[in-house]
């Protein structure tokens, strides 16, 4: 096409075929200048894509909600196949709930590449609290040059003023920090305050980040936004302080993607007073720890957002006179949820752009059982005109027809089902419009029983080409139609709130900056409820893709979500999930998909931990640590050890039926040892709400790897590991390797260790003392585990000696354990006696409530055990104290329990025959 190479092309810019067309057009020297070039690129994409809108390797929107023609995204099949939600279906499909989770600090993880001194020209857009002019003043300290620019200015002059200034050379970065002044309440009712707030805070960030696309493309840029969300991103019990600030989270999710090569982080902050001490933490972020985009700071801590399976069940049926109100009710995926709602009865207000179908229009029937003859008819009504007919001309009248039967078919189901339904055309973005049909729900009940926000649009294309209009369009729908809802309904009973997001807007996209912008804005509003309308179940819904119906499931689409390893949702299972939240009253966000793909694929190079002085020392120094894989994300630190039976005593003299199992005790340490790797400066403390879920076994005496995965949260100044120890096992005939979870359980970190002084006296015996020889008849350890020299029964506890003399627990002897493992053994045996004495039950350990380390245990030799049942209320557990020579409790374990081995245990094979 005779078009001049640009070797600053990036394929990944034109994933379609439509891009790719339209790139020839706007290339080709013939019609370079043409004046009609950009409306014949626009043509051949429609042509080459009539999916839809030029779609990127994106995630579209879940529900298109008849916002504008520009995303022809219709009702396609809608009133085609019976579909109906079913919740078997939908609790097949994951279940997960974004959390805050701690990270350590970012000096351990690797270097970002971005270097902050001579030669690099840096841009800061600050805030009006200081934050910004500190940050300024400590990087010219380092010897960056840099431009302050005014925030309050028009994006148009913003813009300018930095081009004007990258005369000079290209830009090494930008810190955004409009969003450190969070909004206030108000601003976000009244439409005027809430246009420049968002103004201010996106579309200028949007403009400028456009502006510098190119200079954002090498290592060793980047771009740093800040936000005052809360410090956790909105997700801790209080929620979101300032929902706009998701605006400028959500562009940054997205812009990453755009820009892999980049550093892009969204750093929160709590409220705070502090400027110097920000400032420090966003050059510290910049520097710092290129694994993680959402990053924040709280209560002390340094947070991020990880990603875990929560299920829940549906609850009762929601009331028969339940008031409902629905935008976006003409999109194919919503017309389908209300038609399965359809039978719950109840008053159903439909909002859509789209006019209110015109039930005698025949096109509405054609479009379900002669489409392609519809079409037909279409061309020779358009030629009517006299004008050139296009593909797009067609499509565009093609998917009106699709939302009206849509939008019909969901009436009617609903109107046969019981209900009254009424249908509003109006354009989200009008809050008088709004208002006013609020106002008409309101006039019958006074209340919003079910509120269904769906309306959205969506246009993917890449930042240098998505125009400053198109921006505020696609944003503009969601988020001006959500805070136009909220200022209508005032202080009216609202019950249930299902807001639709995507997981574009939970993990950014390509293409899709303003798509992530808006949604993460409702994510955040929605978090927000919490403090606004407590009362409110309110829940943004994380979509992945509906296959079947919707522009998702149209053309390519399909073929590129599967090679990007992203499942899509069956229209039954999406129906199921819509009905399980409502009536669970669910609250918080969700992420409904299947498998995710490269929405959560991370760089392992960026994922792993730096080494440090305390964390080689304590990766080396107990016996459960063996390698740390890395540092994901979404299942946190992962920590490896391989283990041998003929070289580890623990496992050669811990055997079942021949079989070397895995210790729980050492399942405690490795649990310990791997919590400690990712804060080496604090201290174990405890062990809580331990679960022993399966042996773990090392068949044929063969090695086998036990492997760690930590993440962590915070209680106060304590850190809380929350751990899970897997083995995987490839099985006779199978290719994959089953994984299996043996324990898991809390380590709680603290930073004072642990130093308590309790002393408690050990009774002498009632009766009888059992001895070791009789003991290891009934339970089954070898040497290194035969822990009790003896036991006895006195004050209606009983108690065990530790035994002297024993072989090493672990090879090399000298390695430190956290938790003294033998120590926790002797507890666990004793009970384990009290247990047989009360009962005549044996048990292996199932787990128990607390295991608290209070001081540091001077050696072993001397220790004794008191176990006694636990008060009313906890029947069949145990509590144990360990005190070591002195009297001293150094371990107390409290809510042991077991599960029962077959059979009964006699009395009598525990009495003592002097051995």
């Amino acid at each position: 096409y005779d078009i001049e190479r640009d070797d600053n092309l990036a394929l990944r810019d034109y994933p379609t075929l439509g891009r790719a067309i339209e790139f020839v057009y706007e290339r080709r020297p013939d019609l370079k200048r043409s004046k009609g070039a950009a409306a014949a690129a626009q043509e051949a994409r429609a042509a080459a894509a009539p999916e839809g809108a030029a779609q990127a390797a994106a995630m579209p929107e879940p529900e298109a909600a008849g916002e504008a023609a520009a995303s022809p995204a219709g009702a396609a099949g809608a009133g085609t196949m019976p579909l109906r939600g079913s919740l078997e279906a939908a609790q097949a499909v994951p279940r997960r709930e974004p959390a805050a989770v701690v990270r350590p600090a970012a000096t351990r993880f690797p270097r970002t590449g971005v270097e902050l001194a001579e030669g690099s020209r840096v841009i800061v857009v600050p805030d009006e609290r200081g934050v910004g002019a500190a940050l300024a003043e400590r990087l010219g300290k380092r010897g960056v040059e840099v431009l302050v620019a005014d925030p309050s200015a028009p994006s148009e002059a913003l813009v300018a003023e930095v081009e004007g200034w990258r005369e000079g050379g290209s830009v090494t970065g930008l810190y955004w920090l409009p969003a450190l002044d969070a909004t206030l309440p108000a601003e976000l009712v009244e439409p005027a305050d809430r246009k420049e707030a968002l103004r201010r805070r996106v579309k200028a960030l949007h403009a400028l980040a456009r502006a510098l696309y190119g200079d954002l493309a090498a290592p060793g840029t980047f771009m740093v936004a800040a936000t005052r969300l809360g410090g956790r991103h909105g997700y801790d019990p209080e929620g979101a302080l300032d929902p706009a600030g998701g605006a400028v989270t959500g562009f940054t999710k997205s812009l990453r993607r755009e820009r892999p090569e980049a550093l892009v982080k969204a750093v929160d902050f709590e409220p705070s007073r502090k400027t110097a001490a920000l400032a420090d933490l966003l050059i510290q972020e910049t520097l710092s720890d290129p694994g993680v985009v959402e990053v924040g700071y709280a209560a002390g801590h340094r947070w991020t957002v990880g990603l875990g399976e929560r299920p829940v069940e549906a609850g009762a049926p929601l009331p028969a006179d339940s008031v409902y109100l629905v935008t976006g009710a003409a999109g194919s995926i919503v017309s389908a949820i209300l038609t399965d709602l359809a039978g719950t009865g109840g008053t159903f207000w439909l909002l859509d752009l789209a006019p209110e179908p015109d039930r005698s229009d025949p096109d509405l029937e054609r479009i379900v059982s002669d489409r392609e003859g519809l079409r037909a008819d279409l061309i020779r009504r358009l030629q009517t005109d006299g004008g050139r007919v296009t593909p797009a001309m067609v499509e565009r009248e093609l998917v009106r027809i699709e939302r009206a039967q849509a939008a019909l078919a969901a009436i009617l189901a609903l109107e046969e089902g019981g209900a009254t339904v009424h249908y509003r055309s109006l354009d989200l973005r009008d809050p008088a419009a709004v208002t006013a049909v609020v106002g008409d729900v309101l006039a019958g009940k006074g209340r919003v029983d079910v509120l269904l926000h769906a309306a959205g649009l969506e246009i993917s294309r890449a930042l240098p080409d998505k125009s400053p209009e198109e921006f505020a369009l696609v944003f503009d729908v969601k988020v001006e139609g959500w805070f136009n809802l909220v200022a209508a309904l005032g202080d009216a009973p609202l019950g249930r709130v299902m807001a639709f997001s995507s997981i574009a807007g939970r993990f950014g996209n390509l293409g899709q900056t303003d798509y992530a912008a808006a949604n993460d804005v409702l994510c955040k509003a929605i978090s927000e409820m919490r403090r606004s309308r407590p009362d409110t179940r309110a829940l943004a819904v994380d979509w992945t893709a509906w296959g079947e119906i919707g522009m998702a499931a149209r053309g390519s689409m399909p073929a590129i979500m599967k090679a990007a390893g992203i499942d899509m949702l069956a229209p039954e299972a999406g129906m199921g999930v819509v009905r399980r939240e409502l009536t669970a009253g669910s609250r918080g966000e969700v992420v409904i998909a299947g498998g995710l793909g490269v929405m959560v694929a991370e760089d392992p190079d960026a994922a792993r931990l730096e080494p440090s002085g305390a964390a080689a020392s304590l990766a080396t120094a107990g016996p459960m640590v063996g390698r740390v894989l890395g540092w994901s994300l979404f299942d946190g630190l992962v920590v490896e050890t391989e283990l041998d039976p003929r070289a580890q005593p623990f496992l050669d003299h811990h055997r079942i039926e021949g079989v070397a199992v895995l210790p729980g005790v050492m399942g405690l340490e490795a649990m310990a040892e791997a919590a400690g790797v990712g804060f080496p400066e604090l201290h174990v403390t405890a062990l809580e709400d331990v679960g022993f879920h399966a042996p773990f076994k090392f068949y044929r005496d063969e090695p086998r790897a036990v492997t760690v995965h930590v993440t962590y949260d915070a209680d106060g100044e304590d850190v809380l590991a929350r751990c899970r120890v897997e083995g995987a096992r490839v099985l006779a005939g199978r290719d994959e390797p089953e994984v299996t979870t043996h324990f898991t359980g809390t380590v709680r970190l603290s930073p004072v260790a642990p130093d308590v002084m309790r002393a408690r006296t050990v009774p002498d015996p009632d009766g009888e003392v059992v001895g070791a020889s009789s003991i290891y008849r009934t339970y089954f350890h070898g040497p290194a585990y035969q822990v009790l020299e003896r036991a006895w029964r006195s004050q209606g506890l009983v108690a065990g000696r530790f035994a002297e003399h024993l072989p090493p627990n672990h090879e090399p002897a000298e390695r430190v354990t956290l938790t003294t493992p033998r120590l926790v053994e002797l507890a666990f045996q004793t009970a384990g006696l009290a247990e047989m004495a009360l009962s005549e039950r044996m048990g292996l350990p199932s787990g128990f409530r607390r295991l608290e380390l209070l001081r540091p245990a001077n050696g072993e030799v001397g220790s004794n055990a008191l176990a006694s049942p636990c008060a009313e209320g906890s029947e069949g557990a145990f509590d144990v104290d360990v005190t070591d020579a002195a009297g001293r409790v150094v371990l107390a374990l409290r809510e042991y329990r077991t599960s029962a081995l077959p059979g009964r245990v006699s009395l009598a094979a525990l009495r003592d025959d002097g051995g």
